[in-house]
């Protein structure tokens, strides 16, 4: 269905809690590396639970190789604080490549800067500065479901992909 791009993520129930979405959706997760922790980390697959085998994953090397292979295009939304341009206004389709950065860095201001129309961002109000990353993805990721629900096929434990590979 869709496709989560997690840019070096450090924080493994962040991620986890990710994967479980992912399953739910029957949506893709790739993880670009350098990773903040361990895939087989007891915390991510506690907050994945009993999903994580069920998980389509990819595991990428480098930011740079993930873009050689899907570089930023229509099918591409890169989530930050840094863009005036709301998650709910984007055009999502299904296969598209929804990016988010690492907990500590986001994504490489000059990547956002290259393609600042393929950027969004969830709406907050003054006091904080961003939201936590699970939380994110879940609002991001049950927008585009919104627009592309007509036709969405409820996935059950039973027809997932059990899909893992390293690129």
């Amino acid at each position: 269905m869709f496709n989560i791009v997690l840019v070096e993520p450090q924080i493994p129930p962040n991620t986890g809690t990710i994967g479980r979405i992912c399953v739910n959706l029957g949506a893709s997760l790739h993880l670009i590396k350098p990773l903040g922790f361990d895939i087989d980390d007891k915390a991510v697959k506690r907050a994945g639970l009993d999903y994580w085998d069920k998980l389509d994953l990819t595991i990428w090397e480098s930011f740079a190789e993930f873009l050689e292979a899907h570089p930023i295009a229509d099918d591409s939304f890169m989530a930050t604080t840094k863009t005036d341009n709301l998650y709910f206004d984007a055009p999502f389709k299904k296969g598209d490549y929804i990016l988010f950065g690492s907990e500590t860095k986001g994504i490489d201001e000059s990547v956002l800067l290259a393609s600042p129309d393929r950027c969004i961002t969830i709406p907050m109000g003054g006091a904080g500065r961003s939201l936590n990353l699970g939380v994110s993805v879940g609002v991001v990721i049950y927008e585009a479901l919104r627009q592309n629900y007509d036709g969405f096929e409820k996935i059950t434990i039973e027809n997932t992909k059990t899909n893992q590979k390293e690129s």
